[in-house]
């Protein structure tokens, strides 16, 4: 008897039309199909509806995907609520972290007291970082991006350390080098904060390859934003993950830009996540401020990455309160970044309301699992927490100027000429409490290296 063979393109727009899921596209990836000789080939995607691939793009435009205050109930919701109120009380503290500490920063950046230096702001995206690792074991794993103070805090952040490092303190998560862009614990499973966009892919792939390795069962996972889906490391590093079947979670966290330019206009399908549709990979779209779908999203991933599966993609639908980096439009005592040419007001505004422990508290609430004044107390112990932080932040030391050399690759005993006789750079000089230290510094490095 022949092989049966159908036309792949009819084939998978009747199971779309039936319902189809990508949790069986790895299984219609091994059927055996044929393409009609005088029909051209054509994709089929996952989403035929999105906010991606529009080329008519203009503000106001996420607003068609704004979601109710409400989170639904069902069988998630039902699960979610049913982790306890301790569980969930953390949850949300978490969340509080973040908007507290991010809040303080906008304020002391905008008083212009303090010489903070810019960052990545991740208000609004909470529910991300806060539901993915709630569904992680403590060594589990997770490689951050620019913007991941809120990735940190979903990990169980310190923020005195948070705050110093921000102040660039030694009392800081990395002695005041890190800054806001590096900061990391490492002892909480994290493998870094990214610079460079799509680049903390890599290192989560690599991370899973080590569990994979030494036969464990921790899983790592991966955030970066929609505008980092468009580069190599991405592809690369979701190929790696396919081939060795890594426990990895890749999560793409999509607030509609790229600094300020629109992904409607340069990423072709409706939702990112079809991207990987062809590779067979488990992807799926999920409301970002819904701290139950990415919970429920989440521990999916990770039950399909610890029974050795191979890795999946999520990607989270959310906003961004303020612009890409610094606070311009932004004002002390004031929620979100108006007057920002690539957006409207009103559409920050509504956003705002969808605040994602907005969101929760309405759940915890209507489900009885905390009353209004106990989450009240949870946030006005945070903001105290923040506050005590910035205490803490300035009560702490510089790093001195010498300790530039430390945990630095040299290699042999060539150093860089910036850093021996007569040009150590002025900021070192600077620096240097007065004549005779500048000096101390200098000799140090002529004892300890040669010109290169």
């Amino acid at each position: 008897m022949s092989e049966l063979k159908v036309n792949r393109r009819t084939f998978l727009k009747a199971m779309a039309a039936g319902g189809v899921t990508a949790t069986i596209a790895p299984v219609l990836a091994r059927m055996p199909v044929a393409q009609a000789a005088d029909e051209p080939s054509k994709a089929v995607y996952l989403y035929t509806t999105g906010p991606m691939g529009n080329m008519a793009w203009k503000n106001g435009d996420t607003l068609a995907w704004l979601p109710p205050v409400a989170i639904p109930d069902g069988p998630n919701t039902d699960a979610f609520i049913a982790l306890g109120k301790d569980k969930l009380l953390e949850i949300y503290r978490r969340m509080q972290v973040n908007w507290k500490f991010e809040t303080k920063l906008r304020d002391l950046n905008l008083e212009g007291k303090e010489a903070l230096g810019s960052g990545h702001m991740y208000i609004g995206e909470e529910a991300i970082a806060c539901g993915i690792t709630a569904s992680l074991n403590d060594d589990d794993y997770i490689a951050s991006t620019h913007r991941g103070h809120g990735h940190l805090a979903a990990k169980g952040a310190d923020q005195n350390k948070m705050m110093a490092e921000f102040f660039a303190k030694t009392t800081g998560y990395n002695g005041g080098f890190g800054g806001s862009m590096h900061m990391t614990d490492m002892s909480k499973g994290i493998l870094g904060m990214n610079g460079i966009v799509g680049a903390g892919w890599f290192i989560a792939a690599g991370g899973a390859l080590g569990t994979l390795v030494k036969g464990g069962k921790q899983v790592s996972v991966a955030f970066a934003g929609d505008g980092a889906t468009n580069s190599i490391f991405i592809f690369n590093a979701i190929r790696s993950a396919l081939n060795f079947k890594l426990p990895a979670i890749f999560v793409i966290e999509n607030n509609f830009y790229m600094i300020s330019v629109p992904s409607a206009v340069t990423s072709p399908t409706k939702r990112l996540c079809d991207y990987f549709k062809g590779l067979g990979i488990p992807s799926t779209w999920v409301d970002g401020n819904n701290i139950v779908d990415m919970w429920a999203a989440g521990k999916a991933a990770v039950e399909w990455a610890r029974a050795g599966k191979g890795p999946s993609v999520i990607e989270a639908q959310t906003f961004r309160w303020y612009d890409h980096s610094g606070f311009a439009g932004a004002k002390i005592g004031q929620d979100g970044a108006l007057g920002l040419p690539y957006r409207s007001d009103d559409e920050v505004k509504q956003w705002i309301t969808r605040a994602p422990w907005v969101r929760m508290a309405e759940l915890l609430v209507r489900k009885k699992v905390a009353t209004a004044d106990e989450l009240a107390a949870i946030e006005k112990k945070t903001a105290a927490d923040t506050e005590a932080a910035v205490t803490f932040a300035k009560q702490g030391a510089y790093p001195k100027p010498d300790a530039g050399l430390t945990n630095v690759w040299k290699f042999g005993t060539v150093a860089p000429r910036q850093f021996v006789d007569g040009v150590v750079p002025a900021e070192f000089k600077v620096k240097a409490t007065d004549n005779d230290e500048f000096k101390r510094i200098v000799r140090l490095h002529e004892q300890t290296a040669v010109l290169s």
